[in-house]
C-alpha cells in the first residue's frame, strides 16, 4: 500500500484533534447562545445563530469526515482507490456577512476558525489529489510500454 508523500498520519492526527475540539466549541456556542428576547434584533440573532450555527457545523462535520477517511486509510481499513473515490472534501459554503454582523464576536470567531480549517485541509486535499493525478496509472505505465514495443519494431 503506497502511502502519499504530501500528507503523513501525524498530521491527519492533529488536524483530526483540532477538528474535534472545533465541533465541540460549535455545538456549545451553538447550542447554548442566548438571545435576549427583548431585543429588537432577536429575531435576526436567532436566524443568524440558526443558519451560521448549521454552516459551521456541516463545514466541520465535512472536516472530520474527510479526516476518519484518511485515519481508516492510514490504519489498513481503507484502499487507496476507495479513498481517492470517496473522500474528496466537498467545497465550503462561505458565512453571510449580514449575519456575522449581528452575532457576537466569540461566534464569529468560532465560524472564522472553522473556515480557515476547511480552507487548510482543501489546500491539503487539493495537493494529495493532484499527486494522483501526475502519476500514469498502471494501465497507462503498460499502454506506454506497449506503443513504445511496437514503435521499435516498425
Amino acid at each position: 500500500m503506497a502511502i502519499p508523500t504530501d500528507i503523513s498520519e501525524p498530521i491527519i492526527e492533529a488536524l483530526y484533534t483540532e477538528a474535534l475540539v472545533l465541533a465541540d466549541e460549535a455545538r456549545q456556542v451553538f447550542d447554548l447562545a442566548p438571545v435576549d428576547a427583548h431585543d429588537p434584533e432577536a429575531d435576526h440573532v436567532r436566524l443568524a445563530l440558526s443558519v451560521e450555527g448549521l454552516r459551521t457545523t456541516t463545514r466541520v462535520m465535512h472536516i472530520l469526515a474527510w479526516l476518519l477517511n484518511h485515519r481508516a486509510y492510514f490504519n489498513g481499513e481503507m484502499t487507496e482507490l476507495q479513498l481517492r473515490r470517496h473522500s474528496k472534501l466537498p467545497p465550503d459554503r462561505e458565512s453571510d456577512r449580514a449575519n456575522l454582523a449581528v452575532l457576537e464576536y466569540p461566534t464569529r470567531e468560532l465560524i472564522h476558525d472553522s473556515e480557515r480549517l476547511h480552507a487548510r485541509v482543501a489546500r491539503l486535499d487539493a495537493a494529495w489529489r493532484d499527486g494522483f493525478e501526475m502519476r500514469p496509472s498502471a494501465v497507462h505505465r503498460l499502454r506506454d510500454r506497449i506503443d513504445r514495443s511496437f514503435a521499435a519494431r516498425g
